[in-house]
């Protein structure tokens, strides 16, 4: 599995879904946030800039090894 070539589907599944990326190297930093509203969905893929995504709020979320889904903020 190329980690370049991961993406992840984010539903948004109530108002106010953070999507945050997270950089790679020594010191782990937020650099792109989102935020999404129900029923909206993002695609998002690992670069070699996004070593991980941060999902804050209720969603569907769908990879390659699988879906789950996040919790409430509330």
């Amino acid at each position: 599995m190329n980690p370049k070539n991961d993406h992840v589907v984010i539903k948004a599944m109530e108002d106010g879904v953070n999507v945050i990326g997270l950089t790679r190297g020594s010191d782990t930093k937020f650099h792109h946030s989102e935020k999404l509203d129900k029923g909206e969905v993002m695609i998002a893929q690992f670069t070699e800039h996004t070593s991980a995504i941060k999902i804050r709020g209720k969603a569907q979320i769908q990879t390659s090894v699988g879906e789950l889904e996040s919790d409430s903020r509330k």
